[in-house]
């Protein structure tokens, strides 16, 4: 199975992100190829929540997994960290008050 280029799906999330109408953003851009993405999602109340993608060894499923929530500066520190030794890392930010991601959604959850 042919896999996509990091950035081929950020472009395609971005879109998915904006037929929505739902503001999005990329505040750090990784590897073209094969960086690894987070997705910040802010909620424009103080809060948020950072999202990973998991691999699972077991049944070789991706699902996306909350790497920090709360504090809006507290989940940027934990992105920071993240930058600090994955300098190919993506880092997308979604503002919707509602917290729609759509990371949930057919193409975007497996």
């Amino acid at each position: 199975m042919t896999r996509l280029t990091t950035d081929i799906w950020v472009s395609a999330y971005i879109a998915r992100l904006r037929q929505e109408a739902i503001p999005v953003f990329v505040t750090s851009k990784g590897n073209a190829s094969a960086g690894a993405v987070l997705v910040k999602m802010n909620t424009l109340d103080g809060n948020a929540v950072c999202y990973q993608r998991s691999f699972d060894l077991m049944t070789g499923a991706r699902t996306w997994v909350v790497l920090a929530e709360g504090d809006e500066s507290a989940v940027d520190a934990s992105i920071d960290k993240q930058r600090s030794f994955d300098p190919d890392l993506w880092v997308i930010e979604v503002e919707d008050r509602a917290g729609r991601h759509l990371l949930d959604q057919p193409g975007l959850a497996e």
